[in-house]
């Protein structure tokens, strides 16, 4: 089972929630509680699930790691929208070549 520690929850294996299943841990995204980890009903979002809910990670009291976290957030936001950006970057250009040796062979064809 959990014990408390400093405000922080240690965790073995074995924490279960309500419903006799093994606790999910999960990390939370919230404003007020971004990057805190914490254990969950395994049945999470179903109907069936029970409101089992235990932080393991202490509050984040400095500002500072509140910002520091957001701008993490937003940097690995950053990088995604690059990253997509130059996927759709790649397909457009093989479009275009495949266009262009098509209008290659056409006309090859066309003038022999």
């Amino acid at each position: 089972m959990a014990m408390e520690n400093n405000g922080a929850t240690q965790v073995n294996e074995q924490t279960m929630c309500m419903c006799g299943r093994i606790a999910a841990m999960r990390t939370a995204w919230m404003e007020n509680n971004q990057g805190r980890r914490f254990l969950g009903c395994s049945f999470y979002s179903r109907p069936d699930a029970c409101d089992y809910f235990k932080w393991v990670d202490p509050p984040l009291l400095h500002p500072r790691y509140k910002s520091v976290i957001n701008g993490l957030l937003r940097n690995d936001n950053r990088e995604d929208v690059l990253e997509k950006k130059l996927q759709r970057i790649v397909f457009y250009h093989r479009i275009v070549l495949a266009m262009v040796v098509l209008v290659v062979v056409l006309v090859h064809y066309v003038l022999w």
